[in-house]
């Protein structure tokens, strides 16, 4: 009679522990999936002003970083990635609200992801030159005399079609002239390969339009191009203690840039702009 007792017991405890177990998973996953969907469903970003708030995915160190971090005054969360196609995958996620990058990576990312898209409102135009160490004021006097010429000979418009545009893409390539003497030595340019159709990897080599506008002013002044690829953020660090020769990267001319380094003229003009969910 005891055993049969103690075992009705035990019963009742382990149905009543069981409730109160159910009770707080079902507590726990109803908090989990509020989650989720208010991840998944986020803020949605129209134009410029819905970035207040906002969860802002950026490539750390770019000028999208640097335009981004103004909202963070006004209560957005700016997420930083080493990357952009990592920005570009956390916005797929539902783990940011938009990504702030260049026009023509952010087009290459779109093509390759399914249900984003770019805004038609541009954010912030800028203009692209090649970062120079201060002490270094004769490689960035020959810098700019080469890019010169190659405006000049229409060789600067070639390249940039070369990767951009869908009647010309392509059908430009640069090649080094027969006979090119490089015997000055090397000239090591520090990029970041993850930025097309500036500068990415083909077979393995860093190619792309700053790789073969860096090649041309190369064969110009008398040098073989070496190109070192490295983070987005240490470019400018490897230009300034002489790991590099110049940094190349489709890198904006900004006033906390030109206190470390110094700039040529730019070489060309973007525009960022804002990728969301469509």
């Amino acid at each position: 009679m005891k055993k049969l007792l103690s075992i009705i017991l035990a019963g009742a405890i382990i149905g009543t522990s069981c409730l109160m177990l159910s009770s707080c998973n079902s507590g726990n996953n109803a908090d989990s999936t509020a989650s989720v969907a208010d991840t998944q469903d986020g803020k949605k970003i129209t134009t410029k002003d819905d970035l207040k708030g906002a969860k802002i995915g950026v490539q750390l160190g770019t000028t999208g970083d640097v335009y981004a971090s103004d909202y963070e005054k006004e209560g957005s969360v700016i997420e930083r990635f080493s990357k952009g196609a990592d920005a570009v995958l956390a916005l797929s996620q539902g783990k940011v609200d938009c990504v702030i990058i260049d026009s023509e990576p952010a087009k290459a990312f779109v093509a390759q992801n399914e249900g984003l898209k770019i805004l038609d409102e541009p954010f912030e135009k800028e203009e692209y030159a090649v970062a120079i160490a201060k002490d270094n004021t004769e490689l960035t006097t020959n810098f700019n005399k080469a890019l010169a010429e190659l405006k000049k000979d229409g060789t600067l418009k070639k390249i940039i079609d070369n990767f951009i545009g869908d009647d010309t893409k392509g059908k430009s390539p640069y090649t080094t002239p027969e006979g090119t003497d490089t015997s000055k030595g090397e000239l090591h340019m520090a990029t970041n390969a993850a930025f097309e159709p500036y500068e990415y990897k083909e077979s393995g080599q860093v190619v792309g339009i700053d790789a073969m506008i860096a090649q041309a002013v190369c064969d110009k002044m008398g040098y073989k191009l070496v190109i070192d690829d490295m983070e987005f953020d240490a470019i400018i660090t490897a230009v300034t203690t002489g790991k590099a020769d110049f940094g190349m990267a489709g890198m904006t001319v900004t006033d906390e840039r030109k206190e470390a380094v110094n700039f040529t003229d730019s070489y060309t003009t973007a525009t960022q702009v804002m990728i969301v969910k469509e």
